[in-house]
């Protein structure tokens, strides 16, 4: 991206984060608001200018917001220009059940943050909270040369008062304590993530889960035999029949789950696992192009994901090979939230995809020789279990797509309805 497209996109960011704040949403608590305050701070990278929503944009659902990234390699340029990491953002968004990295029953991973998990919450015992402090310093996102600069641009904020209100006198304290004030920063931008802001729950999906809720019945119970029974209780009958689909012969919520929240909430349509969906390389990924101080490998270099992250710990290191190319199961939330009709995004975690409808269709026909997809880019541990060759007709494909689009917060349900 030139410097004027990501000035203008920038300023575009900048006069949404204006419009949508000029009155404090009602509900935050002083933490949630000061984490606010944090996430759009755009003086919290070197160079100034870049905040945690250039990269995590709420009119998106609270991801990639700038077309020009979306269209090509998907990943985000930091704040140094030409500058580019290896991976599409993830959402910000409902991420906050995610548990503390961990290896279950099954020997599968569960857990952490980040698309390969290096956020593991082990720390502070919050994923979310750790996957805060990386950016500030990552060079290849905001830039920061160390903890004591994002203390010191906090200290001299028009925010300080709050944060020494919300976490007391001296909690800015970078000569006694940097890495207690650090940490507060992560905790407080963990607290706006986990905010009803940034977690609204308000579908069409929400909708339809809590009317039918009420009803008595469960959405998890939906199936073939069953599916019209669930018709006028908020969604469209094609929706349901969607959502059915989505559960039995997509078998997308083998891993996009519909289990409801430990606090009741309805699902975040993940179940926080990893896995290698066979994506393809996308060749427009700028880091292929980066110099050899941030990529060694250049063209020849291989997203292992998960694995990636194992190989470098000593704990894990020996499940690193059988977790080669998996990546974290995102939310399905907001998953194509546009601000406007034609706005580009991209799908999956190196953007390769850039409609849902050939996202599912990957997952439909990926096996199927006609189709001629290209190979994984990493072979190994491809899932061919639940996604290759389901039998999807395109019929079938477009009621998915359909079901997943009533998953976009903003819904307002017809008057007199609740």
């Amino acid at each position: 991206m030139t410097v004027n497209k990501k000035i203008f996109a920038l300023i575009g960011i900048l006069l949404f984060t204006f419009c949508a704040g000029k009155e404090e949403p009602e509900g935050l608590t002083k933490k949630e608001l000061l984490g606010k305050k944090l996430f759009f701070d755009t003086n919290l990278s070197l160079p100034p200018g870049q905040d945690c929503a250039f990269c995590h944009g709420p009119e998106v659902g609270w991801t990639g917001p700038v077309e020009e990234f979306n269209k090509a390699g998907a990943v985000y340029e930091g704040a140094v220009t030409g500058r580019f990491g290896n991976r599409k953002p993830p959402s910000a968004a409902y991420a906050g059940q995610c548990p503390v990295f961990h290896l279950d029953e099954e020997e599968n991973f569960v857990g952490g943050m980040f698309w390969d998990g290096r956020a593991t919450g082990k720390e502070l015992g919050d994923p979310l909270a750790e996957q805060a402090m990386g950016p500030f310093l990552n060079p290849l996102e905001q830039n920061n040369p160390d903890k004591k600069s994002i203390v010191t641009i906090v200290r001299d904020s028009d925010y300080a008062g709050l944060f020494e209100e919300v976490w007391g006198p001296g909690s800015l304290d970078w000569e006694n304590d940097i890495d207690g004030a650090y940490e507060r920063i992560a905790r407080s931008i963990a607290a706006f993530e986990r905010s009803s802001e940034v977690n609204p729950f308000s579908s069409k999906f929400d909708f339809f889960w809590r009317k039918t809720k009420d009803a008595g019945r469960d959405v998890e119970s939906i199936d073939e035999s069953n599916w019209e029974n669930y018709k006028n209780l908020g969604l469209d009958g094609k929706e349901v029949e969607g959502l059915m689909l989505f559960v039995t012969k997509g078998k997308c919520a083998e891993c996009h789950v519909l289990s409801p929240g430990s606090n009741g909430d309805p699902p975040v349509f993940t179940d926080f696992t990893y896995d290698n969906l066979g994506a393809p390389k996308n060749p427009k990924n700028p880091f292929y192009s980066m110099p050899k101080e941030w990529n060694p490998q250049g063209k020849d270099w291989v997203d292992k994901g998960l694995g990636g992250f194992l190989e470098s710990t000593e704990e894990y290191a020996r499940y690193a090979s059988a977790n080669y190319g998996k990546h974290k199961v995102p939310t399905l939330r907001n998953v194509n939230l546009r601000p406007r009709k034609g706005f580009a995004k991209a799908f999956l975690h190196n953007g390769f995809f850039k409609s849902l409808k050939d996202v599912v269709h990957f997952y439909n026909t990926r096996d199927v020789e006609e189709t001629n997809w290209p190979p994984p880019e990493i072979s190994e541990n491809v899932n061919k279990d639940e996604l290759g060759d389901l039998g999807l007709s395109e019929r079938e494909e477009d009621l998915i797509v359909l079901f997943m689009n009533t998953l976009s917060d903003g819904f307002i349900p017809p008057k007199g309805k609740k």
